[in-house]
């Protein structure tokens, strides 16, 4: 019987980065109390793999089922398809990229891309819910993903020999009630946190104002007008490198190139120049981020000193930036630099010759409460 837990954090950046608000909840204690024991993946699963549907032979968007991918990004769905029914794949089960080893659930049904996709079915029927198979593709990935990378990826054959931990009972057997029960009491610490995030921030309010409801009926009548960067914020400043073996741990968020987690590769106490918030930093692929705090650059990232506007039109310069700097011009071979900043033009709305802010922030506050709103209804759903 294995003692590791699937469940367990490591690392510095995972530990800093649960830090802030973390609840001190009886649930690490239960999972450091339960039992576990390894099992041989084909013993508990039905293993298949997906039909193979190239990209190049769907419209993206064109109908209402999930078109899944090995990403890790929306829960490994691409686009939404309509698609010959006899490639569609049965829901409630666990999803394994193959060539990226990516694990979900997927609750229903859905396409895929590739055939080298895998699809796990539990073989205790009575027990294939959702909150235990999510417990259970966490315990996957938390298993194999030391294994499987691009370079060896997992395989129908692969898995075939593979073991995942899992919790036990007192007799060895697979604890199904222990991870129903964690999943649902994760689930209503994580509304608690959500709720109370909701009340500190004044998200709860999704009404929209008459002005905010007449933008977004406007939106398509805005007078707009193209407007070079450097004119507007004058120039960008490109951050300093600092090495990974250099960094010193602490509270301030430092940005690299990348998607994951924001950019934020980690959190210093390094002596570096310290970048005000409400400021936009784009990386080395023309890929622009808002930043409401304090934070460090490296050298593959521009700052615009966007810090003297509205918050809410900030963010709406941020997306500009990022429409006209993303595009693919920008790669490993070609990277965008504060230079390259400086000569972005972006297109926003004007008002008498100049940048309608006022406009612009109204819009973003509006969108604001559009996405808040599903949130809202969620937490109180689940309160």
């Amino acid at each position: 019987m294995g003692s590791v837990n699937p469940f367990e954090k490591s690392g510095k950046r995972n530990r800093r980065r649960r830090k802030p608000g973390k609840i001190d909840s009886p649930l690490d204690k239960k999972l450091q109390a339960v039992k576990w024991g390894e099992f041989k993946i084909p013993d508990i699963f039905i293993i298949k793999n997906t039909h193979n549907i190239l990209s190049n032979d769907v419209v993206a968007y064109s109908g209402e089922i999930p078109y899944l991918c090995a990403s890790a990004e929306n829960n490994a769905v691409s686009s939404y398809i309509s698609y010959n029914a006899e490639f569609l794949e049965d829901g409630n089960c666990i999803f394994i990229g193959g060539k990226t080893f990516v694990v979900s659930y997927q609750e229903k049904d859905f396409f895929s891309n590739d055939s080298h996709n895998l699809v796990l079915y539990l073989k205790y029927s009575e027990r294939r819910k959702k909150s235990i198979q999510l417990y259970m593709a966490s315990c996957i990935a938390k298993s194999l993903g030391h294994k499987y990378t691009w370079g060896n990826s997992i395989s129908h054959k692969k898995i075939e020999n593979d073991y995942v931990t899992l919790p036990v009972n007192s007799i060895g057997e697979i604890n199904f009630d222990f991870m129903e029960s964690f999943i649902r009491e994760l689930e209503e610490e994580r509304v608690c946190e959500l709720k109370s995030y909701l009340a500190v921030t004044g998200l709860q309010d999704y009404t929209l104002t008459d002005e905010e409801q007449n933008v977004l009926k406007d939106f398509d009548t805005l007078k707009w007008k193209e407007y070079n960067v450097e004119k507007l914020f004058g120039k960008s400043t490109r951050g300093k490198r600092l090495k990974s073996d250099d960094r010193i741990e602490g509270d301030l968020p430092f940005i690299t190139a990348g998607e994951a987690d924001e950019g934020i590769s980690a959190f210093i106490s390094n002596d570096v120049e310290v970048f005000s918030k409400n400021t936009t930093t784009i990386d080395m692929f023309g890929s622009a981020k808002y930043r409401n705090y304090n934070y460090g650059a490296d050298d593959h990232v521009a700052v615009v000193h966007t810090e003297n506007l509205p918050k809410y039109a900030a963010v709406f310069v941020t997306t500009a930036c990022h429409k006209s700097a993303h595009n693919g011009q920008f790669n490993y071979g070609h990277n965008f630099y504060a230079k390259d900043a400086d000569a972005l033009n972006i297109m926003l709305p004007e008002e008498n010759g100049k940048p309608d802010y006022d406009t612009m922030g109204t819009f973003i506050s509006a969108i604001q409460k559009l996405v808040i709103k599903d949130v809202v209804l969620y937490a109180e759903k689940h309160s």
